[in-house]
């Protein structure tokens, strides 16, 4: 069942062969190598190191809201499930003074290029509730005029007034999810929404004058079948979104409660989703998409496809981008910023988020920070996961190694991904061909130091 689409062979057996749990790579190390003994003395030592030297980086912003209004069964995000704007409307309270005790750390114009509001739901705030939000973002930073802002909305609970208030604050870019549209699947898993819902809202955000507009999909939901994701994905692609991102549902329930409510027999083999995988990428492909990495396809003309031909596509924690030098602020429970070298997570639950921040504390409680080989190592899987190649020489002279020796047992693993036509190696350039790219998560891991220590995977999500 090969087929070739552009830059890439989805490959059934080589999939099955290789399919292996692992993480997504937004960060490495990835956030579960993070240690409690960086807290936020450590965090607020890395702020303050942007004023020494006149550090300009630009920034990126992510604001969690995990409040929802009803559960999705399938959801894995740390989100809050309720109704009661009284609690939404004391996490704000909270959110500023976050914003103010990091931007209060930094020094220089407070320049930010990228913003996100991600959830839980962020459409569950009121409309006085955003423009609170977007007022405390603007008094504390500078979004510059054409930057990225996004926000991800729930199309059940947004109407044209909404949308045109998101326009109005600054919002340039709209994820919205769908998972499926097969009214079985959505019984399911608890997520009732309408196609007329959802054109809705595709339709206001044009009409707004939104830049881009992404979808989001889920394959392997139960009650799956070919033929319901295949209508589903016409129905989509009537709407004409920029970008699409087809998800593997991982079905951990002893980590994720509501998942418990999923019934194991109705999960779709692995090789019906296999099926449903080359499904979507054929009829992806065949629309003009560009496989982008992982589950990510855009336009052509889409940012992100533009910078991943000029090299300068990024990941991060918001997924794949194209600022690559930003520092990240990240603002809310369980979120996670990068300053430099260093990676910091805050607290996970309400109560411990509203006590640090009573006492004047920045809310983390665990983070990382990166050594020579971390940043190395990071380097090298940044190129694998978002251009397919790495440039040896590169990697030789930025970091000043002899790559052929510092990485004589990375080398040794991929003999196996190279004989399976995974990858090239030679002795400039590493490439991932087309049959390795949806694998480039396991290619990617042949470098993962932490995993080669432990080999302990369990703890990820099946790369497809």
């Amino acid at each position: 069942m090969n087929f070739p689409t552009t830059g890439l062979v989805f490959d059934p057996e080589i999939i099955r062969r290789f399919d292996v749990s692992g993480p997504r790579y937004t960060s490495y190390p990835t956030a579960d190598r993070f240690v409690e003994a960086f807290g936020a003395e450590a965090a607020r030592l890395w702020l303050d190191q942007r004023n020494i030297g006149g550090i300009t980086r630009p920034l990126s912003l992510y604001f969690h809201i995990p409040f929802c209004n009803t559960i999705c069964y399938y959801c894995a995000c740390n989100k809050i499930i309720t109704k009661d704007h009284g609690r939404s409307a004391k996490y704000l309270k909270y959110l500023a003074r976050e914003a103010a005790l990091q931007s209060e750390r930094l020094d220089g114009p407070h320049e930010v290029f990228q913003l996100h509001w991600g959830g839980g739901t962020p459409t569950f705030l009121s409309h006085d509730e955003m423009r609170s939000l977007m007022a405390v973002t603007r008094q504390h930073f500078t979004l510059v005029p054409g930057g990225e802002f996004s926000i991800e909305v729930d199309p059940r609970k947004v109407d044209d007034a909404t949308v045109a208030l998101l326009g109005e604050l600054g919002f340039n870019r709209m994820s919205i999810g769908v998972q499926d549209f097969d009214a079985v699947v959505q019984r399911a898993v608890n997520r009732i929404q309408s196609e007329e819902e959802t054109r809705s809202v595709i339709h206001s955000a044009r009409a707004h004058g939104f830049k881009s507009i992404s979808i989001d999909l889920i394959y392997g939901l139960p009650r799956q079948t070919l033929d319901g994701f295949e209508r589903t994905l016409e129905r989509v692609l009537v709407m004409d979104p920029d970008r699409l991102s087809i998800y593997n549902y991982a079905h951990l329930p002893s980590l994720f409660k509501p998942q418990r409510r999923i019934a194991e027999t109705d999960i779709p083999s692995p090789d019906a989703k296999l099926g449903i995988l080359a499904l979507a990428i054929r009829k992806l492909t065949d629309a003009g998409y560009v496989f982008i990495g992982m589950d990510h396809f855009a336009k052509p003309d889409d940012e992100l496809a533009i910078a991943q031909r000029q090299g300068r596509l990024h990941r991060n924690f918001q997924g794949y981008s194209t600022h690559a030098d930003c520092d990240m602020l990240a603002f809310g429970i369980s979120s996670i910023s990068k300053v430099g070298p260093a990676y910091f997570q805050n607290v996970k639950t309400l109560d411990e988020y509203y006590d640090r921040l009573d006492a004047h504390v920045i809310p983390v409680f665990r983070g990382i920070e990166l050594n020579a080989d971390d940043i190395l190592r990071r380097a090298i899987i940044q190129a694998l996961m978002c251009h397919f190649e790495l440039s040896i020489e590169s990697i030789e002279s930025a970091h000043l190694i002899d790559f052929g020796k510092y990485f004589a047992a990375e080398l040794e693993d991929l003999r196996e991904m190279q004989d399976a036509g995974l990858v090239k190696v030679e002795r400039e350039w590493i490439t991932v061909l087309p049959p390795g790219r949806m694998l480039v998560r396991v290619i990617s891991m042949v470098f993962d130091r932490y995993l080669r220590a432990d080999r302990e995977r369990k703890r990820y999500s099946k790369v497809i």
